[in-house]
């Protein structure tokens, strides 16, 4: 098989403009001509070894993310605008929206923003009670919507916090219970921690300094909310500093990622990054071991597997998705080539739909997406109770899985067939984009094929794709 060769001329002026060198400098320290520097960063020629092996040498840059960064991810989101109907047939091809994230990122973000922005107004005038009586409203991104993509494109780890977390955790010596440590750090420095039934799950009275958090809630739930007021408490200074770089366009943004920020702080104080990646890699991923041994819940495992990708200590890459029963994605990450629906609806023969039909078991898929990319995928419900009778029960499912070259890291893959094509199931992003033309389940036809309509014969689908 031949060598894949590396274009990553964005990346390699990332790295000098953080580096802040002239190209003449940066291709000095290369020990490259400048013309050659410029012929890599323009990406007219690929990554020679000889750049590859100088970046980590002469800077200790992990070359790893070479391969890796915003491309694959930009290419999937302006698939997904561009399969707006407004667009029509005018669509570029796959090969001009890849040329354009790997030489123009910043004007595949700006379309990105164009078309979010569209969208926002389509459906404000779509919905007339809510467009009249706006007076001045601006057209301004969706907040949620805003820090999302801020996690998304920081690979959904955030090296400060991270940090920062794991020396908290460390500071706090305890034997294993971190939740009675943090508590009593929170006592030693005058803030009284209480429990009620009557509480909601976190309420901080700053007059008072006590912290209620409901007695209703699981342990790890408790601990969980415990760190995030930490974090709030104790780590303001850090958080409002990762705010500032993030530069967010309205303050209701900034404080929903405040809250963002503190909630991975909490989930990294819980499981502190080296000794996690070393229980991960230990237990081999088993989230149920890995739950037992920090305290948390199986979805705070499989979310926090999905952010070990810290420079020079990265873990096995994730994806995580979490989904409720109308099949909406209420959280999601990758750090793999697999990239959510943004725009619509996700694939409905992906594991993670039927994880509802069996509550409390694990489901296994092996899939592979249309660009021949293969994944584990492990599913399982994660239902939570409102704490006593009568309450309501919030029902989600999780998704956590990784390409199928990783699975020798994974309990969940040793007796799957992975040599076996036939092993896997053929899954998409969502309809609109999906190349599939025998798909039993596709919902709406893609916008890049043609139909053909014969009124004389209907198979599954009422068309075929030419």
């Amino acid at each position: 098989m031949a060598t894949q060769k590396l274009y990553a001329g964005a990346k390699l002026r990332d790295i000098r403009t953080r580096l802040s060198l002239t190209q003449k400098d940066f291709a000095s320290k290369l020990g490259i001509s400048l013309p050659y520097l410029n012929q890599m960063e323009n990406n007219n020629r690929p990554v020679s070894t000889t750049v590859v092996l100088s970046l980590a040498q002469e800077f200790g840059f992990d070359v790893t993310e070479l391969g890796q960064g915003d491309a694959e991810r930009l290419v999937s989101d302006m698939r997904e605008a561009l399969a707006d109907p407004v667009f029509g047939e005018a669509a570029p091809q796959l090969a001009d929206l890849r040329l354009t994230a790997s030489n123009a990122p910043a004007l595949a973000r700006a379309f990105l923003a164009l078309h979010r922005a569209y969208r926002q107004t389509h459906e404000r005038l779509a919905s007339l009670d809510e467009a009249l009586g706006r007076e001045g409203a601006q057209l301004q991104p969706s907040p949620w919507e805003e820090v999302r993509d801020f996690f998304h494109y920081c690979d959904n780890y955030i090296d400060a916090v991270d940090r920062a977390a794991e020396h908290y955790a460390q500071s706090l010596r305890t034997d294993g219970d971190i939740r009675a440590a943090a508590m009593a750090r929170l006592n030693s420095s005058g803030i009284q921690v209480r429990l009620s039934q009557s509480a909601p799950m976190r309420a901080f009275d700053a007059e008072t300094q006590v912290l209620t958090l409901s007695s209703l809630l699981p342990v790890e739930t408790q601990t969980f909310q415990l760190l995030v007021q930490v974090a709030l408490l104790r780590q303001n200074q850090l958080l409002d500093a990762t705010l500032d770089l993030a530069r967010f366009q309205s303050e209701e943004a900034r404080s929903i990622a405040k809250l963002g920020l503190a909630n991975y702080f909490a989930g990294a104080a819980m499981m502190p990054y080296k000794a996690f990646l070393a229980a991960a890699q230990e237990t081999r991923h088993d989230l149920e071991l890995l739950a037992a041994r920090f305290g948390a819940s199986i979805e705070q495992v499989a979310h926090r597997l999905s952010t070990l990708q810290r420079p020079g200590a990265k873990g096995v890459p994730f994806f995580f998705v979490r989904v409720d029963q109308a099949g909406t994605i209420t959280k999601r990450h990758s750090a793999t080539r697999l990239q959510f629906a943004r725009f619509g609806g996700a694939c409905p023969l992906w594991n993670v739909h039927r994880a509802f039909e069996t509550p409390g078991r694990f489901l296994r898929q092996l899939a592979e997406t249309p660009d021949g990319v293969r994944y584990v995928s492990l599913a399982r419900d994660v239902s939570k109770t409102g704490g006593h009778f009568g309450a309501p029960v919030r029902r989600y499912a999780i998704s956590i899985g990784c390409e199928v070259r990783h699975a020798a890291a994974l309990v969940y893959a040793d007796d799957m067939d992975v040599t076996r094509a036939t092993s896997f199931e053929p899954i998409g992003i969502s309809c609109r984009i999906c190349e599939r033309t025998n798909c039993h389940q596709r919902s709406v036809p893609p916008l890049e094929k043609r139909l053909s309509i014969t009124p004389t014969r209907r198979d599954t689908l009422p068309y075929k794709l030419e």
